[in-house]
């Protein structure tokens, strides 16, 4: 039989939220790798399907019909196994070294953390619990997989507009980051040319990759999972050893995780979830969250300066939000825009470093305070 009358009027709205975010996805490239699973996941979510997300059924303690396609891959998101996998991705894929040669910038990654305690009061002054509040708050940090892993942890009634919030505004930091940076500097401080980084060693970075993991997770030991695989990954892409390991995780298995987590996203954007005042409320909040954190990024290098004889370009500080690398590169792309000839991308991963960590960090805070 045909499934058209079971087509409502909230699947109808949710097609057209649908179509804007694949607009966004493959035609202006916004974070496709991300938006494209997220929006098809919701396409699925919102047609009337057979096999996809229905429960498993049971009568009399036996199992007579198994759960739909994504109730089980659904499961790494509830049981918490995708965001760390992603982890151990981006462990494997970014190099810490510019943290390394210039620990100062770790500052700036810690300031972008502002944000997301300054939105933590605003969700909680608007009338959101604590635990929403923190969930919502993680979107200052852009960084999609926490915002995943702790909105299951303290409110996952509310994971699909996070996850959308937190994922949309990481693929739009091109456009929405350049005019705070703007307003808060001079074009002298914006033409900046800071000096070149050490070469860190191979033993630094494996010092610090073991230091990190533990001095962590004794003070934050929430935080395990996710410090633990992007340490790991980046341990094994430092050892120089493990070729085919670091090649498997910055490629086959991130990607394959990617589409499952993606996707498993998309499947919770019913219409009768998403599309309700709370949701815009979450939208409204993560554009303040991510507004915040880059503007305390940018003031900390500015304040940073007033006591420094080697100066900071106040740009790299805008890069303490952990969009890894794309922040570092609106960073760049800013500076150059000032001074053609002025290189910060390298700088700016520093901190864009430090707001990976930092934000797994406050992360583990929220889940040991409110979880």
């Amino acid at each position: 039989m045909t499934a058209i009358p079971d087509v409502t009027l909230k699947m109808v709205i949710m097609w057209a939220v649908i179509a804007l975010l694949f607009y966004l996805a493959v035609w202006k490239k916004y974070e496709p790798l991300l938006l494209i699973p997220i929006a098809f996941g919701a396409l699925l979510a919102n047609l009337p399907t057979e096999g996809m997300i229905n429960l498993p059924v049971f009568e009399n303690g036996e199992q007579t019909h198994p759960g739909g396609l994504y109730y089980y891959i659904s499961l790494g998101v509830e049981y918490e196994i995708f965001p760390p996998l992603i982890f151990l991705g981006v462990g494997a894929l970014t190099d810490f070294g510019p943290l390394i040669a210039n620990p100062r910038t770790l500052l700036l990654g810690a300031a972008a953390q502002f944000g997301v305690f300054a939105t933590f009061l605003g969700a909680t002054a608007i009338g959101f619990s604590a635990q929403e509040a923190g969930a919502i708050g993680i979107i200052g940090g852009a960084d999609g997989p926490t915002s995943i892993f702790l909105a299951n942890k303290l409110a996952p009634h509310l994971l699909a507009p996070i996850a959308v919030a937190a994922y949309s505004y990481m693929a739009l930091v091109p456009m929405l980051q350049p005019p705070v940076m703007r307003a808060l500097t001079t074009e002298a401080e914006r033409k900046i040319r800071m000096k070149s980084l050490r070469q860190v060693s191979r033993l630094e970075k494996l010092i610090f990759a073991g230091m990190v993991t533990i001095v962590v997770i004794l003070l934050v030991p929430a935080a395990s999972a996710l410090i633990g695989m992007l340490m790991l990954g980046n341990f094994l892409r430092e050892s120089l050893v493990t070729e085919r390991l670091v090649k498997a995780a910055q490629n086959e298995l991130i990607n394959v995780v990617t589409i499952f987590l993606g996707t498993s996203v998309g499947i919770t954007m019913t219409g009768e979830r998403f599309l309700d005042f709370d949701t815009l409320k979450i939208l409204g909040l993560g554009v303040v969250a991510f507004g915040i954190a880059t503007a305390c990024g940018v003031l900390m290098a500015k304040a940073m300066n007033l006591v420094s004889k080697n100066k900071i370009n106040p740009l790299i500080g805008s890069a303490g939000v952990s969009a890894v690398p794309m922040a570092a590169r609106v960073s760049q792309v800013e500076g150059q825009r000032a001074d053609p000839g002025n290189f910060l991308l390298m700088h700016a991963m520093g901190p864009n470093v430090a707001g990976v960590i930092g934000t797994a960090v406050v992360a583990g805070y929220f889940i040991a305070a409110y979880g």
